[in-house]
């Protein structure tokens, strides 16, 4: 199906949204009257802008408060709308968008509502357009996408439809079953936006908060099965108010909401790409640093091993179980040190992962190698890190581990068997488009978000995981974006005794983040534990959760760059302690350099 935006859904000017909305694969766009009117460009340079960039102009929006005023009123909107309409014919568009009024002289007479709009129709269609009313949730009498319907049936225009939002039919509730009593031809347009489920008002919900399909907690696929059903053959369009993409690159934004409609049309049957393959473990987590020192002290400390090196570059592998990390000296490291660069994610299909990815707009990466080394592809998640796609286990596909040449080691101590999640921290407006990433282009279930009191505000967290849990990543921004010390990315290692694994971890030199006395005065309050269970906890540093399934116990070494590691031990229980989060938060900061 065509695709559209509307202008106001991305950061810029105009001329930097039309490019943005054309290179992200964009069919349309909707032009936002703010938009042109701030725009140094003629009507007609727009219109010729538009075809450059082989965009179609497929609405023009909005007009306010045109029915159901006093007749001094509509004379003037008639007035109004000529104007609009001789300026709509000049940028060649010819749909224009009525917002049901709200206007405080505005009466509550559907038959005068539709008079005035088959008057608006007469005069459109002089202009070859078409008139597609639409109503607000907050509309002053006209609120329902079924009113507005009867209203439009009973004026009776052809130059008349209807414009159907997914936001404005979905934040109040309503049934959109009824869209399939709309003739398919009657819909002239149709708007879709996400939202958060949110307790508040509607108004200020649709400005500040909505999101792309699929980053939200609407059913906006049950609603465009329903539009389809009709037969309405327009575009799919997004029209979203979110403070954040206002603020956010147009690029990246445009892309991230191309990649919404093109999973929307999948889930729909209106689209096929390639079939998600879903990861089904962790080969490595690959570490970049300038300074190999730190993080291979705490690695050795952990129980790891230093059991190969990369034949042609700069790059470790350290394994402790299945649980392997690679430190690379020869990446790009930033300035404050060791982060966490590449995932490599264990595939029933690489190639077919990659060729989904690069099908959902996700950047291949070019791969610097020798002729001798294995052919992984690569793709960028939105926070950069690099995501890999391996058969480390399937002999008849390129094993990354052929890249590597044993060195002599001591075996790894026992302890820690898997890597049991990762932790990735989102640039601030990266967000909602990682989670839609991480669930259409990889194939994750997304858990419901959380959100985790900061010292210094508030930290949003949401973990998108496989099946088995063999998977888990917990995405994640904070309240002080940039404070990286404390906001820092981190890798959870599996243990069945995580208070053995601390003491290893001690005697060998690590050292383990402090945690605050009072935590454990009122973890004893909350539950009880065994004779010394408690104290040990305390000497330790390690913090306690329990969840329907089972209990977690876990404790974090100190950051090194912008790493650190998390032993923990699970026993049944699903979440990740966000009960606990807090608290280590508050820990981590009182170890910020500086302080």
């Amino acid at each position: 199906m065509r695709t559209s935006i509307a202008t106001v859904s991305l950061s810029g000017s105009l001329t930097e949204k039309l490019t943005a909305a054309s290179r992200a694969g964009f069919d349309g766009v909707e032009i936002f009257e703010n938009d042109l009117l701030a725009s140094p460009l003629t009507p007609e340079e727009i219109r010729g802008r538009c075809a450059d960039l082989g965009l179609t102009i497929d609405l023009y929006q909005p007009m306010r408060d045109i029915e159901a005023v006093p007749a001094d009123e509509f004379t003037r909107n008639l007035r109004r709308a000529r104007h609009k309409f001789e300026l709509m014919r000049r940028l060649g568009a010819d749909t224009v968008l009525v917002c049901s009024s709200v206007h405080p002289l505005a009466v509550d007479d559907d038959a005068r509502a539709a008079y005035h709009l088959r008057r608006l129709a007469d005069l459109a269609q002089e202009f070859g357009i078409r008139v597609a009313y639409e109503a607000l949730a907050w509309g002053r009498h006209v609120s329902t996408y079924d009113h507005a319907w009867r209203i439009v049936e009973a004026a009776d225009h052809p130059a008349l439809g209807t414009c159907l939002d997914s936001f404005h039919i979905l934040s109040r509730g309503s049934d959109p079953k009824g869209i399939e009593e709309i003739p398919g031809e009657k819909i002239f347009f149709l708007q879709l936006a996400d939202a958060p489920l949110l307790a508040m008002d509607v108004l200020q919900w649709s400005r500040h908060y909505r999101c792309f399909p699929g980053q939200g907690g609407f059913d906006v696929a049950g609603l465009v099965r329903h539009v389809l059903s009709t037969g309405y053959d327009g575009p799919l369009s997004l029209e979203v108010f979110n403070d954040v993409f206002r603020q956010a690159e147009a690029g990246p934004t445009a892309v991230d909401a191309h990649r919404s409609l093109l999973v929307l049309q999948e889930t729909v049957g209106r689209a096929a790409p390639p079939a998600p393959v879903v990861p089904t473990g962790v080969a490595f987590a690959e570490l970049v640093t300038p300074d190999a020192e730190p993080v291979s002290a705490v690695l050795g400390a952990l129980g790891f091993a230093r059991t190969a090196r990369h034949r042609s570059k700069p790059v470790d592998l350290w394994e402790q179980g299945e649980a392997r990390v690679l430190v690379n000296t020869g990446g790009s490291a930033r300035r404050d040190g060791t982060g966490l660069a590449a995932i490599g994610l264990e595939s029933p299909d690489p190639a077919g992962a990659a060729r989904r990815a690069e099908a959902l707009l996700a950047p291949v990466l070019p791969r610097r190698r020798a002729p001798e080394d294995a052919p992984l592809d690569a793709v960028a998640a939105p926070d950069g890190t690099e995501l890999f796609f391996c058969a480390t286990d399937l002999p008849e596909l390129p094993n990354w581990r052929a890249d590597f040449g044993e060195v002599e080691h001591e075996p790894a101590a026992p302890g820690v068997h898997r890597i049991d999640h990762l932790a990735l921290t989102q640039p601030w407006h990266h967000y909602d488009e990682a989670t839609l990433f991480h669930r259409s282009v990889l194939g994750l279930h997304a858990q419901e978000s959380v959100d985790v009191a900061d010292p210094y505000g508030l930290m949003r967290s949401r973990a998108v995981t496989n099946p088995d849990g063999s998977v888990r990543i917990a995405l994640g921004v904070g309240a002080a974006p940039t404070d990286d010390t404390v906001h820092a990315q981190h890798i959870a290692l599996a243990t069945d005794d995580v208070v053995a694994a601390a003491r290893r971890y001690r005697e060998a030199g690590g050292r383990l983040l402090p945690i605050p006395a009072n935590y454990y005065d009122d973890l004893g309050a909350r539950y009880e534990f065994a004779d010394g269970e408690l104290e040990t906890y305390r000497e330790l540093g390690i913090l306690y959760d329990r969840d329907p399934y089972g209990e977690f116990r876990h404790c974090y070494t100190v950051t090194v760059g912008r790493v650190f590691f998390e032993l923990v031990q699970r026993d049944g229980y699903r979440g990740y302690g966000a009960q606990n989060a807090p608290v280590r938060l508050a820990a981590q900061h009182v170890l910020r350099p500086g302080r």
